[in-house]
Parts: structure tokens; C-alpha cells; sequence
């Protein structure tokens, strides 16, 4: 009796530890307002359904002005969620390491994300090596697959290159670079391509696309190099979340294309192939892009 007693009183004063849903109380997912949308989110009372039903908890958007101060309310924990382009992603987990991707979304034809290129023509760039005695076209400095991309991988690679290396020609957009190329002005040209997650180029859009679109004959157009894959921007999840809560939003997220297309096409606009899993190691591109530009995104 007296064992008995001790145990029951045991367990009043040691009541279960609460469900991660009372923990958290109500879940806040952070997203970056569309240009000109202001505060409002198409769709938002279906999608907070959506991620209301997929946890069983109370859920609440949180538009954020722009990827610094998402960045900044996943980081205080303010929100547990967010939507994030690849560069923002690397930002925030530079900034305090408390996030990790569950998902990232795929293009149509498969790819997965993109790579920079080195695109010559009629064999005027020999080869990588040979650069720096030939004039080579690149996007102004803040085009992410035309410049920032190239510079990071490079680097990372071991040839040096930097942003004001003589041999660059800055062209003032990434179509200007592309009629530098077409027009004779440069040797070669930094461009991109879709990819899908085994490195095969998607050939539907991309810089040699766009080349052979405005009549440049694809024999002529060769390929010298290619940058490690930038995957498409993550759905991340603060690393302190619940394991089950992972696990759930993953399973919705990966499921969300073929079981609800209507709420996938409002939650992701630019990308109509789904979302599959991510991990931190497919933003290792993303991070060495933010370390060169010293964590700009």
C-alpha cells in the first residue's frame, strides 16, 4: 500500500511531459511577400488549412518584408518555418545554424535546380585554362547564375578568379551578355542550364537555349565548363522542431503535387514538377556564394 501510495503520488507530481503541439502552442511559417502583394498571401486561408490538418495544430502565416528579416524571425525563433530562396537559405544557416531543409521543389522536366556554364563559340575559347588571354562575358555582379555562381565555383575549384579580373567583360544584363557572345564581343560566355539531381542538363531552358532560340547554330555553341548544381530554394524547418513535426510536414509537402494540385500550385508558382526531400548538404553551392559575397543574399 505504501509502494502504491508513493507511486500515485509520484505521478501527480511528475505530470507527462506535453505534446510538442502544446509546446509550440501555434506554429508560424514565415514567407516573403510576392513584389507588390504587400501583406496578403493568395490562397492563405486554404493553405493554412492545409498545414492545420497535415499537423493537427493551430497554424499562422507570417509575411516578412524580405528574406533579412525572415531570416532573422527563424532565427529567434519567432517563426519555425520558412520559405526561403537557395541564397536565403545559406544566409540563415550561416547566421546561426539552427535550420535544415525538409523539402525543395522540382521543375516539370525533373531538374532540380541549376548550373553555371562556360559557353564558346566556333571554338574561340580553347579550353578553362585560356581565359585569361581571351574576353569572357558575365552578368552584372548580382545575376546569381550568370556571375555569382561562376566566381563561387571557380574559386572553390582553385582558379582564380575574382570579380574584376580583366579579362571579364560585365555585360549590363544576362541578355546582353548573351549578344556580346553572338555578336563577337566575347570569346566566351558565363551562362546557366536547368539540371536535374544526377548533374544531366535540362536542355528546355538556359543560356545554350536561349543562344540557339536567337539563331545561333547549335554545332557552333560548345560547352568548356560547368559549375557544381545550385539547388531551387528550400521549405527549412528550425532544427529544434519536433522530429514528428518533420515528419509530417515532409510527408505533406511530398504528397501536396499529386493529392492537393490546387494548394501546391498556391504555395509554389515558379517550380510545377513537386517537392521532394532535402538535405543540408545539396546547399553547398548556396553557402559558398554567400561566403564569397561575405553573406549578402
Amino acid at each position: 500500500m505504501c509502494a502504491a501510495a508513493l507511486a500515485a503520488f509520484g505521478a501527480a507530481a511528475w505530470p507527462a511531459r506535453a505534446d510538442w503541439r502544446d509546446d509550440i502552442g501555434t506554429f508560424r511559417i514565415g514567407i516573403v511577400a510576392e513584389p507588390g502583394g504587400g501583406n496578403t498571401i493568395p490562397g492563405l486561408a486554404r493553405l493554412t488549412d492545409a498545414y492545420a490538418n497535415a499537423l493537427g495544430m493551430k497554424v499562422e502565416f507570417v509575411v516578412a518584408r524580405d528574406y533579412a528579416a525572415l531570416i532573422e524571425a527563424q532565427a529567434s525563433g519567432r517563426v519555425q518555418y520558412a520559405v526561403y530562396s537557395a541564397l536565403a537559405y545559406a544566409t540563415a544557416s550561416e547566421r546561426c545554424g539552427c535550420v535544415e531543409p525538409l523539402v525543395a521543389p522540382v521543375d516539370a522536366d525533373g531538374a532540380v535546380g541549376i548550373r553555371s556554364v562556360l559557353v564558346t563559340r566556333d571554338g574561340r575559347l580553347p579550353d578553362l585554362a585560356a581565359m585569361a588571354s581571351h574576353r569572357i562575358a558575365i552578368a552584372p555582379a548580382d545575376n546569381v547564375g550568370g556571375a555569382l555562381l561562376p566566381l563561387a565555383a571557380l574559386s572553390a575549384e582553385g582558379v582564380r578568379i575574382a570579380r574584376d579580373s580583366p579579362f571579364l567583360a560585365r555585360a549590363a544584363s544576362a541578355t546582353a551578355a548573351e549578344t556580346m557572345l553572338a555578336g563577337g564581343e566575347a570569346d566566351a560566355l558565363f551562362g546557366w542550364e536547368p539540371a536535374a539531381a544526377d548533374g544531366q542538363p535540362s536542355h528546355s531552358d538556359g543560356t545554350v537555349a536561349r543562344l540557339e532560340a536567337a539563331g545561333i547554330a547549335e554545332a557552333s555553341l560548345r560547352v568548356l565548363w560547368t559549375s557544381a548544381l545550385l539547388r531551387y530554394g528550400p521549405h527549412a524547418v528550425r532544427s529544434d522542431l519536433d522530429p514528428e513535426a518533420k515528419r509530417r510536414l515532409t510527408v505533406f509537402l511530398t504528397n501536396l503535387k499529386s493529392q492537393t494540385p490546387d494548394v501546391y500550385d498556391l504555395l509554389e508558382r515558379a517550380h510545377s514538377g513537386g517537392f521532394t526531400p532535402a538535405l543540408p548538404k545539396d546547399y553547398a553551392m548556396a553557402l559558398a556564394i554567400v561566403r564569397l559575397t561575405g553573406g549578402k543574399e
